[in-house]
This record gives structure tokens, sequence and C-alpha cells, in this order.
């Protein structure tokens, strides 16, 4: 795995949620999604209701996630985009989402689970000192 994708990797696991971005009918769209990395994929756990995987199974899609809530002074964001597919995770899979959330807008979770194999990788790192940081983006 070439350096940046693993950088991509091991940074995506200090995190545990992220977002989905897929088109609908030439729209875009972005969804939030937990997700875990297994042999150079990023798995992901959606809540079944809101229907988002029968859009995005098979197709391109992008997930992203950062760590931009978090009182760290280095800030990154990480993207993969390639297909992603519907799949049924392995127990040992399954492990690696631990456990919650239990409801996703106000309905208990009913989970599906899609395998992402990412074709392209970027990360971003803001990297400034702690004396600059403020409580403002950008």
């Amino acid at each position: 795995m070439p350096t940046d994708e693993h950088r991509a990797m091991e940074l995506l696991k200090r995190v545990p949620f992220g977002r989905v971005a897929a088109s609908m009918r030439a729209m875009p769209f972005v969804a939030p999604a937990r997700h875990a990395v297994a042999e150079g994929c990023v798995l992901l756990r959606m809540h079944e209701d809101l229907g988002y995987h029968r859009l995005s199974g098979g197709c391109v899609m992008a997930y992203c996630a950062d760590n931009f809530g978090s009182a760290d002074a280095d800030l990154w964001s990480v993207q993969f985009t390639g297909t992603a597919e519907i799949i049924d995770p392995t127990a040992e899979e399954l492990k690696l989402f631990g456990i919650g959330p239990h409801q996703v807008d106000d309905e208990p979770l009913d989970p599906v689970y899609m395998r992402l194999v990412p074709q392209f990788v970027t990360v971003h790192m803001l990297e400034h000192s702690r004396e600059r940081r403020s409580g403002h983006a950008a």
C-alpha cells in the first residue's frame, strides 16, 4: 500500500464516524456512516432505512472523515474515492465497528454494510503551532 494510503488508513482508525458522499439522480448527497478499516478497504455501516446504500452499491462514492472537532493541535482530513458494494460482514469485521449507535433519527439502528475499495486517497494536514490555534475555523 502506498505511503499516503497507509497514512490515511491509520488516521481513519482514530475517529469512529465520517461522511459518505455520492449522487442521487445527479444530485449530490452526504450521509453519516460508521467506518472500520480492514485489508486496505473502508468498511461502512449505515442505517438501512435511510436507503442511501441502495444508491451507492456498485457505484463510485467518496468517504471522508476528519478530526476537526478535536482539541488536537494538528488537524487532518482524509478522503477515499472508489467503488462500493453491499456486503455481509464477517464476525471479525463486525467486531471492528464496536457498539452503537442504537438509534438513527429516533428509529432503532437497522444496519447495512458496505465495502469501499479506494482508488484515490487524499490526506490533508492542517499543521500549526499551539500558540496560533484559535477556536475559529480556517
